[in-house]
This record gives structure tokens, C-alpha cells and sequence, in this order.
């Protein structure tokens, strides 16, 4: 199986001209009655080969994880860099392979931040003291978290895995809510703004991803690859923190009123991603919605059956959803001003290149 990028990727190695590249597009679109755009591809895996070579790279790394940390806690996080970082050497550069390119990156991010966590827990009551206060350790972990987003930029300039920019502005992200609570002192009822803060940062990933999407309206490059991850980073950002301060994650059961705000944002996000045809905000806020439609079928009387009925509520409706996709977002899109519709992904398919 071949994504987008690959596609482009062999036109721009030659091996295949621009036009029948396009013609092959065209060709798929019409046996799915659906433009290439809107299948939202991206690279997993290629073959079974991805999962094999990533269930025996991940025994290797915690393997030479155990190994480091016998000798000292930090080496524990610096051998899986390290040997994450020599793989991909092979694997992501030479081999191109999806899932094990995924795997390895991440496991190269967590063993910068875990060496540095390794070592703050060999040494950090020498230099920091027993009790160094909340401000000094949230500016300890915004430094790993900064440090960490300059790896992911490395890792990124060296072997360009798409997930790699969403994982550095999660790095980021990190970075700025820890300066953010160093500098208001951390206050008691820090729960409300750490979430208020995740949510400005994930609406700043959405943007970021928006400004991938833009750059590849028909998304045949790396770049579509790219912005799918950050929108999958954004939507739990911004999901989670409306909804807890809605007080949905605060109890077993919430009110009616609640409830109905849950399903009233949820059809928001229904709709802004079906403008910019992406699904993670629909899969991001699934848990909540659920969760609020059970507690009105309870409200309303259907006591027995309230899990069953939201689940046959939801699951038809997502299924009716994905069935008519294309025409529910020519419909939004239409609605849209011509300018900003223009910024979208094409509800057609591309025309070939002249």
C-alpha cells in the first residue's frame, strides 16, 4: 500500500511523469467516488515487515534501556536515544519504513527527556535540595521539555518522519505552560489554568496544523502527512480542556444542561472538521460525547438500555457521516466565505498539470 507521498515521491525521482501520476489519482477517485484529499492518508504501515521490525527494535530498546539504567539512571534514557537514532539510520533513511520510523522517533524524544530525567533523579536532591519548590521543578521539566523540542528538530532535519514536528511542538507546548506557571507561582487552583493553558496551546497547534493543511490543499506530500499529526495532537488539546472545565471529568454524573453542551460542541467540531476534512477532533471528543448522551438517556428514563442506546446513536450517526462525508463538506464549504473556502482542501478532485 502507497500514500500520497510516495506517489509524489516517485515523480519526483522520475520514475513515474507527473501526468500519469494524475491520471492514477484520477483513477482511484473515481473507483472510490471520493477525492484523493478526502481519504486523509497517511503511512502506518506498508506490510507486516513494519510490524515485525517494530516489535524486535522495541525489545531491543528495553533491553538496552535495562542495560543502561544498571549502570546509571540517566544512561537508561541515553542508550535508547542513541540506539533509536542508529536505527533510523537504516530503517527511516534507507528503508523508508512507516511504523518503525513512528516508533523510533518517539523512542528517540523519550530518551532525551528521560536521560534528563534520570539524572535529576540521581543528583537533583544534591543540586536542587530535598524539597525545591513547585517553581524551580516546573522550570526543570519546561527546560526538558525545551531541550527535547531541539532533539526532535535534529531528528527532524536528519530523517524528515512527519510525526517528528508534531511531537517537537508537543515539546513546545510543555515548555511554555511550565514558564507560564513558573512566572504566576503555580496558585492552589492551578488545575483550572494549567487547562485553560493546554487549551491556548492546542487552539496554536490547530493553527500550526491549519498552516501544514494550506500548504498542500490536495495533499499529495509530506506535508498533508505532517499536518495530520498535528491536528492529532491539537484535538485532544483543545477536546479535554473544554470539557473539564464543563465539569464533565469532575464526577460520575453531570447535569442535563451539561450533557446537552457536550453534544452541542460536539456537533461544532463535527462541523470544523468537516470544513477542514480532518476526523481527530470526532475521535478526540468521542469519550465525551458518549459519556454525555448516556447520562441524558439516564435523565430521560431509559435506565436499562442508556449505554446501548448512545452507542446505536453515535455509531449510526458517525457512519452516516463518513458514507456521505463529501456532500456534507460540499454543503459546509459552500456556506463558507469564498475566501476561506479557498484555504481549504479541494471538495474535488485535483486537475492534472498542464
Amino acid at each position: 500500500m502507497y500514500s500520497e507521498s510516495d506517489l509524489q515521491a516517485a515523480v519526483d525521482a522520475r520514475v513515474l511523469t507527473p501526468e500519469a501520476a494524475a491520471a492514477f489519482r484520477s483513477h482511484i477517485a473515481s473507483v472510490r467516488a471520493a477525492p484523493g484529499a478526502d481519504e486523509e492518508h497517511f503511512r502506518l504501515i506498508t506490510g507486516f515487515n513494519d510490524i515485525f521490525v517494530s516489535i524486535a527494535a522495541v525489545i531491543l530498546l528495553v533491553a538496552v534501556a535495562w542495560i543502561g539504567e544498571s549502570i546509571h539512571k540517566a544512561l537508561a534514557g541515553a542508550f535508547v536515544a542513541a540506539s533509536a537514532w542508529f536505527l533510523a539510520e537504516y530503517f527511516t533513511r534507507k528503508r523508508r519504513m512507516a511504523l518503525p520510523s513512528i516508533v523510533l522517533m518517539l523512542a528517540f524524544a523519550g530518551g532525551v527527556a528521560a536521560t534528563m530525567i534520570g539524572f535529576l533523579v540521581e543528583h537533583g536532591e544534591a543540586l536542587f535540595g530535598k524539597n525545591p519548590g513547585e517553581t524551580v521543578a516546573t522550570l526543570l521539566g519546561g527546560g526538558i521539555a525545551l531541550v527535547t523540542a531541539g532533539a526532535t528538530w535534529l531528528h527532524w532535519k536528519r530523517f524528515m518522519v512527519p510525526i517528528t514536528v508534531a511531537a517537537g511542538t508537543a515539546a513546545l507546548a510543555a515548555t511554555a505552560v511550565a514558564l507560564i506557571l513558573s512566572l504566576t507561582g503555580v496558585p492552589q487552583n492551578s488545575q483550572t489554568l494549567v487547562m485553560a493553558l493546554v487549551l491556548v496551546a492546542g487552539l496554536g497547534v490547530f493553527a500550526l496544523a491549519m498552516w501544514w493543511d494550506r500548504s498542500d490543499r490536495a495533499r499529495q506530500t509530506r506535508r498533508s502527512d505532517v499536518a495530520f499529526w498535528l491536528h492529532l495532537l491539537a484535538a485532544p488539546m483543545v477536546a479535554h480542556p473544554i470539557f473539564h472545565l464543563l465539569g464533565v471529568t469532575q464526577g460520575d454524573n453531570i447535569s442535563s444542561g451539561a450533557a446537552v453542551m457536550v453534544v452541542a460542541i460536539y456537533v461544532l467540531f463535527g462541523l470544523i472538521a468537516l470544513a477542514i476534512d480532518r476526523r481527530a477532533l470526532l475521535v478526540s471528543a468521542l469519550a465525551y460525547v458518549l459519556f454525555a448522551l448516556t447520562q441524558l438517556f439516564q435523565t430521560f428514563g431509559a435506565v436499562e438500555l442508556n449505554v446501548a442506546l448512545t452507542a446505536f446513536v453515535i455509531g449510526s450517526a458517525l457512519l452516516l457521516l463518513s458514507a456521505f462525508w463529501q456532500n456534507a463538506r460540499a454543503a459546509v464549504v459552500g456556506m463558507l466565505p469564498a475566501n476561506l473556502a479557498s484555504q481549504l482542501p479541494a471538495t474535488v478532485s485535483p486537475q492534472p498539470a498542464s
